[in-house]
């Protein structure tokens, strides 16, 4: 079936913000307007020419219902441009991307902002059940006996906090962490402690090396209150290596576990944005297209084994473009946990996971790892969960661009048990005069 071409026109990003036990200086709105604004203020056209905004974010705060119309009008869109938030869990940001295009296809928008924001160190923390409703028979107490009743069942356990950040990272139906499930995939494919640290070590000196090549110019720096600035991502270190990660200790099986806090992916503040345009927007505005949306795809599969949704989004998604691996020029999949990527690397190319599991008839193929995450990830980075997944879509472009490459995959796990993977074209004027 054919169908309309959608573009990707720019985008942005925030620096990543890793999470230092308090809240951190910007709201989720806060990063995402501070980081739209400059974008928008280099664009051809008017915040109001825009059709609609979407934003993904896993958990705005409780002052930032649909967080979405509080951003766009900030941004100074107008009140007639309608703004919808999304949530997928980690990848928000991509389902945004995956709304927009939605509705560029059917014809109901032409240009669309889309992003994800997520200030997880500004996650609440909460009274637990026994508190809540102590509170509640104190409020529905009428006498002054029945107070001083009420009041007297008041016990310590009360105060025992409920951290949401810790809910929110747990699978209720199968009863586990994320770390946990990381822990199943390192089970099922053999992976060992060494190979994950020395991946998060490459993840450390490929951030590191990006940053002072200058590979990262999609950061716009944001200012806080108090006139501080943030230009790079904070997470990354230069001292990362394998006998100081060999030293921490397994964070989600702490007896037989390997998944450890540094090689994990880190807990961070965040946002990121991307402007999708029809052909006829970018005819009307005269753009130049930074690359076009070939497919977007989505899986499910056991919660307990969600690290491997990037395969299962993946491969049906290349396989009804008609391409392998090895038509593929640069990946990324996020990382969430070492583990989890190294597992769906070994999945690409396990021919007993890819019958049993996929359907074909042998490996699907290699992902090569000089062509993976090249200029690092959510371990060195970060993983803001709502905007990793429009982060990693338009940082792919920026990649096949300097490479003078054609085109790359970018994909995610979800919590839950869930996939999903973008295939970008780039069409930026370099691969044309290569």
């Amino acid at each position: 079936m054919i169908r309309p071409d959608v573009y990707i026109i720019d985008g942005c990003r925030t620096p990543f913000l890793k999470a230092q036990g308090r809240p951190g200086p910007f709201r989720a709105s806060d990063l995402a307007v501070g980081s739209a604004m400059p974008l928008l203020l280099r664009q051809p056209f008017h915040p109001r020419d825009l059709d609609e905004v979407i934003v993904g974010a896993v958990a705005p705060g409780v002052d930032e219902a649909n967080i979405a119309r509080i951003i766009a009008l900030r941004l100074g869109c107008g009140d007639q441009v309608p703004a919808w938030s999304v949530q997928r869990n980690c990848a928000s940001g991509l389902q945004a991307i995956d709304s927009a295009l939605t509705n560029l296809v059917l014809g109901r928008s032409e240009l669309v902002l889309a992003g994800g924001t997520e200030a997880m160190s500004h996650a609440p923390v909460l009274h637990n059940r026994h508190m809540v409703n102590w509170l509640a028979n104190l409020n529905r107490a009428k006498s002054t006996w029945g107070k001083i009743r009420t009041l007297s069942e008041f016990r310590p356990g009360h105060l025992v906090p409920v951290f949401s950040l810790l809910k929110g990272l747990s699978d209720p139906i199968v009863g586990l962490s994320m770390g946990q499930t990381a822990e199943n995939l390192v089970h099922r494919f053999g992976i060992s402690r060494l190979e994950m640290d020395r991946f998060a070590v490459a993840s450390h000196q490929r951030a590191l090396n990006a940053q002072n090549c200058g590979y990262l110019e999609e950061i716009e720096p944001v200012y806080d209150h108090e006139g501080n600035f943030y230009s790079q991502d904070d997470g990354v270190r230069s001292d990362s290596d394998i006998e100081k990660l060999a030293r921490l200790k397994p964070v989600f099986d702490k007896k037989f576990g390997n998944v450890t806090a540094g090689n994990s992916a880190q807990i961070t503040d965040g946002a990121a944005w991307v402007i999708l345009a029809s052909e006829s927007a970018v005819n009307k505005h005269q753009l130049s297209p930074a690359g076009r949306i070939v497919a977007i795809n989505w899986a499910a599969l056991d919660p307990a084994k969600m690290g491997l949704g990037p395969v299962h989004a993946t491969v049906p998604m290349l396989m009804e473009e008609g391409l392998r691996a090895t038509d593929i020029d640069y990946w990324e999949i996020n990382e969430a946990f070492a583990a989890q990527v190294l597992s769906c690397i070994a999945a690409f190319r396990d021919d007993k996971y890819c019958k049993s599991e996929l359907g074909l008839d042998g490996p699907f193929g290699e992902i090569p790892l000089e062509c993976l995450n090249v200029d690092g990830g959510a371990i060195s980075m970060g993983h803001p969960v709502g905007a990793s997944g429009t982060r990693i879509a338009y940082h792919l472009l920026k990649i096949l661009s300097r490479n003078q490459a054609r085109l790359g995959v970018a994909t995610l796990c979800i919590g839950g048990g869930q996939g999903g993977a973008i295939l970008v074209e780039n069409l930026q004027q370099g691969l044309h005069d290569a």
